[in-house]
């Protein structure tokens, strides 16, 4: 089993890169995903933000924005939030793992792959990039998205071109679509392993 670690940060295109390796068969572990149903109604994560700000929780679920808005106001608070929510996100990785432990090729989508050291238990590390004036038109169009939350976000993340520096394969998304599938099927074609 290869495992693949796919990061790359916001607006970079990682998703659809992640997406892409779906379409060729390949399992992935969506740490976002993950989050999100941490954060849903019931979900494992709920009184653990209950107790770190509890006007985030609105009707036994995480109300995203709220929690958002207020790490961007608290960043001293940031890593207090990180270490409730990592340790859960890290079962569900080891579900995952479990799960798919037959396999040739896993893939874990992971925005702050180095900034959790999660790099340090994959084999191969992919970063998705595009130049900065792509990636700032792609996450100022979001919905409810300001520049001092896009900088916030940066601001966690280790910087595009330090990424670039860590990686073992670069795959591009400032091209069309087809240009950015024909990279991750020449990756996966690289591993030794079929894809249509």
């Amino acid at each position: 089993m290869i495992k693949v670690g796919l990061t790359g940060s916001i607006g970079m295109g990682k998703s659809t890169v992640a997406n892409m390796f779906k379409n060729y068969g390949c399992p992935v572990f969506d740490a976002d995903q993950a989050v999100h149903a941490l954060y849903k109604k019931g979900g494992a994560a709920i009184n653990a933000i209950k107790s770190f700000y509890p006007a985030a929780v609105v009707d036994n679920s995480v109300n995203r924005e709220r929690l958002r808005s207020y790490i961007v106001e608290n960043p001293d608070r940031i890593d207090e939030l990180e270490a409730l929510i990592h340790p859960l996100v890290g079962e569900a990785r080891d579900n995952f793992l479990k799960m798919n432990k037959n396999k040739n090729i896993l893939v874990f989508d992971v925005p702050l792959l180095f900034e959790t050291g999660l790099n340090k238990i994959m084999d191969i590390i992919v970063v998705v990039s595009a130049p900065y004036h792509i990636q700032h038109k792609r996450v100022m169009s979001r919905e409810g998205m300001t520049e001092k939350i896009f900088s916030g976000l940066l601001a966690k993340q280790i910087s595009n071109d330090d990424k670039k520096s860590m990686a073992d394969i670069i795959i591009k998304t400032d091209d069309s679509l087809e240009t950015t599938d024909n990279q991750v099927k020449d990756f996966i074609s690289s591993l030794g392993i079929k894809v249509n």
